[in-house]
């Protein structure tokens, strides 16, 4: 792996980011899990497959997007990959990007054969894991963070061996949202955001885990609102 950045490409403000749109093109990468592969949207690809559509067109800067979610990856996963994954990609080859998204750490939170079965990555090694992960993220460019959605846990288990529940989703998403606001990384809550709809289940796949078509729709409209990324929107 190569070195990291220096100190001077730490977490930038967002008014330094959109003072850099004026100039040219975003380079941003969005590593994570499944919900970042857009599982369960047929017709639009996911959210952020969503979002590199809007800014394909000759009319707008068009900022670079790469997808690198993977299915099934946790926290040390997307650790384990996430500076050789863009370094050989087009725009980015050789260099670092403007911006990461993260958003992971709903497989962490999955227990394993039976409802009280241990999780998949037991909360001390998931705190410590996310800790080494956000720190290497911000050692190389700005960082934002997208919480996981919430699951329906009338659906469980899924694949007939995952149990999710709100219980540990939430105990997982709170230690992300604390250790982002440790470091000054903005955190979008899409689990809290949700959970205050009477209307969310209709949002998720009837596999219980992943959005669905609608379900992803709405993720990318909560992003665009997002206060934290408006100067990427600003300039789109």
């Amino acid at each position: 792996m190569q070195t990291l950045a220096s100190e001077s490409n730490r977490q930038r403000s967002p008014e330094l980011i959109f003072a850099h749109t004026q100039a040219q093109p975003l380079r941003i990468v969005a590593l994570g899990d499944s919900v970042v592969y857009g599982f369960g949207d047929p017709e639009g690809g996911g959210w952020v497959e969503r979002l590199r559509r809007r800014w394909m067109t000759p009319e707008t800067p068009g900022h670079v997007l790469y997808n690198l979610g993977v299915r099934g990856d946790g926290v040390r996963q997307v650790a384990q990959r996430l500076e050789q994954e863009f370094r050989h990609r087009g725009e980015l080859r050789h260099s670092v990007p403007d911006a990461i998204v993260l958003s992971v750490g709903m497989n962490d939170s999955a227990r394993l054969g039976h409802a009280k079965g241990r999780n998949f990555t037991a909360f001390e090694d998931f705190q410590h894991d996310l800790a080494h992960l956000l720190d290497q993220a911000q050692q190389l460019c700005s960082v934002f963070f997208v919480g996981m959605t919430p699951v329906d846990e009338a659906r469980m288990p899924f694949a007939n061996s995952l149990y999710y529940s709100h219980a540990d989703q939430q105990r997982y998403k709170e230690a992300t949202r604390l250790a982002c606001l440790d470091r000054q990384i903005p955190y979008l809550d899409i689990w809290e955001q949700w959970l205050g709809q009477d209307s969310w289940r209709s949002l998720i796949s009837s596999d219980g885990l992943h959005p669905n078509s609608m379900g992803y729709g709405a993720l990318l409209n909560d992003f665009l609102n997002w206060e934290a990324v408006h100067p990427w929107i600003a300039a789109a």
